[in-house]
C-alpha cells in the first residue's frame, strides 16, 4: 500500500504548497482522493501515470478539494483517453462538472460516470474482487465524507516444499491457494493447512478531511492500519477549529488513539503557522506514532 501526498494544505494554493489531493495505490489499483487546484501538475511532478486513474473520490464541494477536477477531466480528453472514468462525490458534483464542460464545449470522448452521495450513514461505494471502499460520514460546514479503503483477504500462500513432498500436480495449485483440501490418488485427503500459509494480512487506509472532532467515526475506522486526519489548527486556535468545523492536531490524535489505528498521518494545515512540525509535536502528546503529510511526500506501508 503506497500513499502519495500531492497537496495537504488548507485554503488557497501558494507557490510552495498545494490544496488537498492524494493518490492511494493498493492491490494494483490507483485511486485519486480529492482534486484541489494543481493536482495535474503534482501528478506530473511525482511521475504518476494519468492513465492509471480510473476512480476519483471527492470528499466535499469546497474549492480546495475539487477545483482541479474539471481540468483533469479535460486533460484526459486531450490525451485521447478511452477508459471509463468514475467520480464519487456529493450530490451536485455532476451538475457542476457537466456545466463547465458544456459551456467550454469540452465533452469527453470517454465514458464519464458520476456516483453522487447523499447518505449520512457509512455505505459501500466501490467494490471489486480485491478492494472495497466505504464512506466515512464527517461533520463539516457542508455535506462531507471521508473514505475507508480496505483490502480483501487474498489467496493463501502456497507451501512449495509441502506440495512437492506430496507430489501434487501444478494444475491444483490455484485450488489449494483458494483454501481447498486435496485428495491424492490413493484416497488420502491432505488438509489445506498442511499445504499453505496464511495470506498476507489485508491493509486499510482511512482518509478524513475536513471534519470537526467527531467520535462517531471511531467504529468505522477502528483498528485500521493508517489514518489520515485533518489538523487545520493547533489547540491554541481550538475556538477557530470549532467555529469553522475543523480539527486540531490534538483532536486528531485523540481520534487515532481511541480508534486504535496503527499509524496516524496529519495534514490539511493552516498556513498561519511557521512550521508544520508543530502539528506533530502537539499530536504526539496524545498519540505516539505520528507522521507529517507534506506535498510530494510518499508513504509505503
Amino acid at each position: 500500500m503506497k500513499l502519495t501526498i500531492l497537496g495537504c494544505y488548507a485554503a488557497t494554493p501558494r507557490t510552495i504548497t498545494n490544496p488537498t489531493s492524494q493518490v492511494l495505490e493498493i492491490r494494483n489499483r490507483m485511486f485519486l482522493i480529492d482534486c484541489g487546484e494543481g493536482t495535474q501538475v503534482q501528478l506530473r511532478k511525482n511521475k504518476l501515470k494519468f492513465s492509471k486513474i480510473n476512480h476519483i473520490f471527492i470528499s466535499h464541494l469546497h474549492g480546495d478539494h475539487f477545483y482541479g477536477l474539471v481540468g483533469l477531466i479535460s486533460t484526459f480528453m486531450l490525451l485521447n483517453r478511452q477508459t471509463d472514468l468514475h467520480v464519487y462525490g456529493p450530490k451536485g458534483i455532476k451538475e457542476i462538472i457537466l456545466l463547465q464542460l458544456r459551456y467550454s464545449n469540452s465533452f469527453t470522448g470517454y465514458n464519464l460516470y458520476f456516483h453522487e452521495l447523499t447518505s449520512k450513514e457509512s455505505e459501500i461505494v466501490y467494490e471489486d474482487e480485491k478492494v472495497v471502499v466505504k464512506t466515512i460520514p464527517l461533520k463539516h460546514r457542508i455535506y462531507t465524507n471521508g473514505f475507508l479503503f480496505q483490502e480483501k483477504v487474498g489467496d493463501r500462500k502456497l507451501n512449495v516444499d509441502a506440495v512437492q513432498e506430496y507430489k501434487i500436480d501444478t494444475c491444483y495449485y490455484q485450488k489449494i491457494k483458494n483454501g481447498r483440501d486435496i485428495t491424492l490418488d490413493d484416497g488420502t485427503v491432505i488438509s489445506n493447512e498442511k499445504l499453505t500459509f496464511d495470506p498476507i494480512q489485508p491493509k486499510s487506509y482511512a482518509f478524513c478531511s475536513d471534519t470537526m472532532y467527531d467520535e462517531s467515526i471511531i467504529p468505522i475506522i477502528e483498528n485500521c492500519d493508517v489514518l489520515y486526519h485533518e489538523t487545520t489548527f493547533l489547540e491554541s486556535e481550538a475556538d477557530k477549529a470549532e467555529k469553522t468545523m475543523h480539527s486540531t492536531a490534538k483532536q486528531a490524535a485523540a481520534i487515532a488513539s481511541k480508534a486504535n489505528v496503527k499509524q496516524l498521518i496529519v495534514g490539511h494545515y493552516s498556513t498561519r503557522y511557521d512550521t508544520i512540525d508543530l502539528f506533530r509535536q502537539e499530536a504526539e502528546t496524545i498519540y505516539l506514532d505520528v507522521l507529517l503529510a507534506d506535498d510530494g511526500k510518499t508513504f509505503e506501508f
